[in-house]
């Protein structure tokens, strides 16, 4: 809450530039005028006021989370309606995000499906189990980018990484969802990573400059497509990298504990030298709130998310994916009250395993 009257008076001033802008992205839906919002909210997303305050944690700035949630807050601003505010904030991914809505230090949070099973029922990484998160919504497929020196591609697929002797592999932020998740299919795979590999824990923007300067022969990278660390690590490195694909066998391994992942087909040209269509793999990214929030609250930012599409689609292109008919696919907790309120208005149909008990 502010109290700073003059502060207050150039928030708003602010505050209707940003609206003013807003309606001219809805109208025009220009990839121009979306980038520049974003780029305007980075420097004012600060909350009104008169208006309760939610925190949004994403993941890194250089992944899909954090400016798909800087888009959201920039949503809720331009609602003259809204009776709440969202402040969207980076962090390490998806585990941080957990601790951070069991300690109350954010109230929203994107994170990997599994990320959401693991915690909901206790499993995983997560000894206790957290039956105050709700979900919200499914957003884009989280796609797994495993890369590699192309000189060092054997099959082409993702066992090719325990193959490498040792050799040095970023595997994401420590306490991240990529290092989670990476260290759990590297598992389910049959790679021990203790022997097999040499485990560096760098963001996506710092391993993509550790493999041009050759500090690393490969990454793990899952995220929407398509990624800014990945696009700069292809247009870098060229054809010297190659995206992993994933084979039926390697699929079912995966999935031997959690049925989560499914095969995702990156088209070709989704980056720089990539001139084929790659099979790989992807499960759902999640948006998810705890249960106090009120319902009122989680309804009307549903209903904005599904509503306000387009403009998400404009602002990155992993969000080209959402359709609303596919809204609960990968959802696997029970849905917020706010939520199910708005699904069950538009007749989608809601899972039984989605209802609370």
């Amino acid at each position: 809450y502010m109290t700073n009257s003059a502060y207050f008076l150039r928030h708003q001033e602010t505050k209707r530039a940003i609206l003013g802008i807003t309606r001219l992205i809805i109208k025009s839906q220009t990839k121009l005028l979306a980038l520049f919002l974003y780029l305007t909210l980075l420097g004012c997303q600060e909350p009104s006021s008169s208006n309760r305050t939610y925190v949004l944690t994403t993941g890194t700035t250089s992944a899909t989370y954090y400016p798909v949630g800087v888009a959201l807050a920039t949503l809720v601003s331009a609602d003259q309606d809204s009776a709440f505010s969202l402040s969207a904030i980076s962090s390490a991914g998806s585990l941080e995000n957990v601790k951070l809505l069991r300690d109350n230090q954010a109230q929203l949070a994107t994170m990997l499906s599994i990320f959401a099973t693991w915690a909901y029922e206790g499993e995983g990484p997560i000894l206790n189990p957290q039956s105050h998160l709700r979900a919200v919504t499914a957003l884009w497929p989280n796609v797994e980018h495993l890369l590699l020196k192309s000189e060092l591609v054997t099959d082409g697929t993702f066992s090719d990484f325990g193959k490498l002797n040792g050799g040095r592999i970023s595997i994401g932020m420590r306490n991240s969802g990529a290092e989670i998740t990476g260290l759990y299919m590297l598992d389910k795979l049959g790679i021990d990573y203790k022997t097999d590999l040499s485990i560096a824990y760098l963001g996506y923007g710092p391993s993509a400059d550790a493999l041009q300067d050759d500090n690393i022969v490969g990454l793990n990278a899952p995220g929407g497509p398509p990624m800014a660390a990945i696009t700069r690590a292809h247009a870098l490195l060229g054809d010297q990298l190659t995206i992993l694909s994933v084979n039926q066998e390697e699929l079912n391994a995966i999935n031997s504990e959690y049925m989560i992942w499914d095969f995702y087909d990156l088209p070709a040209n989704t980056y720089p030298s990539q001139n084929e269509t790659i099979r790989t793999a992807g499960s759902a990214n999640v948006l998810i709130a705890r249960e106090d929030v009120p319902d009122s609250v989680v309804y009307a930012l549903t209903k904005l998310i599904w509503e306000n599409l387009a403009v998400l689609r404009e602002i990155h292109g992993a969000t080209r994916s959402m359709v609303f008919e596919q809204a609960l696919r990968g959802v696997t907790i029970p849905l917020h009250d706010g939520a199910l309120r708005f699904y069950q208005e538009k007749g989608l149909d809601i899972p039984d395993a989605l209802l609370r008990d």
